[in-house]
């Protein structure tokens, strides 16, 4: 390795490792496979084998944690998945106290339940309930356990001055001058460490492509990635390490259904690069943004019933349930056509379907199904059962009125559905809700 500042983060690294604490504060190393994360990670694993080589211990324990928001780019979800298990296996095959962990967002909190599920708009720049439920949340429960566990936690991260104006800003805000180590904005008891923080972006891909990964991956994959997925208007100015090397971009990834940005250029790059069949994630990302706004397709009202109208009449409330009704249906035949020639993309799983359906009974729809829905994109006949055969014939000769019937069997859905998700209060009140609007329709066709 010729680069003396490469050299010197290395040094800091190991320094640090070896510092002497009470507790053995482990490091947290947030990897989402990108440029940056990589290059931290590589220089902390070199760190650590210097360290093994000079016959120190490694008694500080490594935890690489990855934060699935469950709606990445499927080019990066299954690259990184590949990368996770690569690090996984190094570092059992080098006896290194590095471990690999994943987190998601609890059930509720899953970018389908929220949009599909409880109608909330797509994110935008004044609305980005996505952050927080599907990043911060995951990340900071994991952080916060391994406080209990250890006392004490110190997170890596991979941000650099130099990646923008704003993160620089942040930097200097949280750090402590003649400290490497910040106090976390978010968490107690816990502490952020910049290893890179003066690195440049050539240096970033200098490293990248002259240094051999420590957990034996080809960077040529990512080092391609990033070339696919740079817009013609992306600055690139890469350093090069060989002729083979063609300029990069400096892409971002995130998820393939953000609606924050404008216009999401690293998947329209990938496309015009060859990524063809992810054109119908974009399209329908794109429609997702067209609709956002769309006074028909807002209710009056938000979730907790307060009025949501401007003064122009426009709708400003949570979506009404016929347009999550489409939403859901585009995005299982978005699904399919995919799956078609990538039968391993999943863009919605099992447990949040279950969980649509569980907030929808919730919402007062019984009428339109999960199950009905997904049987006419995939053609199936997987019937709705939500009790017995025998409870059904003695039910319906039971209930004189069939709206007594149904009613019972939507009142049995409801507590059906409790089981079914983590936050089981206000049974109570779903079933008080449903007799109270039962006995309204009841009143006004009488």
């Amino acid at each position: 390795m010729e680069s003396k500042r490469v050299c010197a983060i290395i040094e800091e690294l190991k320094e640090q490792y070896m510092e002497a604490d009470t507790t053995c504060r482990p490091w947290i190393i947030g990897f989402s496979g990108g440029k940056d994360s990589t290059v931290l990670l590589m220089l902390t694993w070199l760190a650590m084998q210097e360290l093994r080589e000079e016959g120190k211990p490694l008694h500080r324990q490594v935890y690489v944690v990855c934060n699935d928001t469950m709606v990445e780019n499927p080019v990066i979800e299954e690259y990184v998945s590949t990368v996770l298990l690569k690090i996984s296996n190094a570092a059992r095959e080098q006896a290194l106290p590095v471990q690999v962990m994943t987190t998601t967002p609890q059930l509720e909190d899953t970018f389908w339940c929220c949009v599909i599920g409880k109608g909330y708009p797509v994110p935008n720049n004044s609305f980005r309930f996505c952050t927080e439920k599907m990043k911060i949340k995951p990340t900071s429960k994991f952080i916060a356990d391994q406080v209990v566990a250890d006392g004490e936690a110190i997170v890596l991260v991979g941000t650099r001055l130099a990646e923008s104006q704003q993160r620089e800003r942040s930097i200097r805000r949280h750090e402590i001058k003649g400290h490497r180590l910040s106090k976390h904005p978010l968490n107690p008891n816990t502490y952020t460490y910049a290893p890179i923080k003066e690195l440049m972006l050539e240096e970033v891909w200098w490293i990248i492509n002259s240094i051999p990964s420590p957990w034996g991956f080809d960077n040529q994959i990512l080092f391609n990635i990033y070339l696919d997925a740079s817009a013609d208007d992306y600055e690139c100015p890469t350093v090069i390490t060989d002729d083979s090397h063609r300029s990069c971009g400096q892409s971002r990834f995130g998820c393939w259904i953000c609606t924050v940005v404008k216009e999401d250029k690293s998947m329209s790059s990938l496309i015009k690069n060859g990524v063809e069949w992810m054109k119908p994630l974009l399209d329908y990302r794109d429609r997702l943004v067209e609709n956002r706004n769309v006074s028909e397709l807002r209710s009056s009202t938000r979730r907790n019933g307060q009025l949501a109208v401007d003064e122009t009449g426009h709708n400003l409330g949570n979506y009404t349930m016929e347009y999550r009704i489409t939403m859901l249906k585009e995005l299982l035949q978005t699904q399919k056509k995919v799956q078609e020639g990538h039968s391993s993309v999943c863009l919605i799983t099992s447990q949040e379907l279950i969980a649509i359906q569980v907030i929808w009974f919730r919402d007062g729809n019984f009428s339109t199904t999960v199950n009905d829905i997904y049987n006419e994109v995939y053609g199936y006949n997987i019937p709705n059962l939500e009790i017995g055969l025998q409870e059904r014939l003695i039910l319906e000769k039971s209930c004189i009125d069939p709206k007594h019937f149904q009613l019972i069997q939507e009142l049995l859905a409801l507590q059906k559905s409790k089981v079914l998700l983590m936050r089981k209060f206000g049974l109570q009140n779903d079933i008080e809700d449903r007799l109270d609007s039962f006995i309204k329709e009841e009143e006004t066709q009488a």
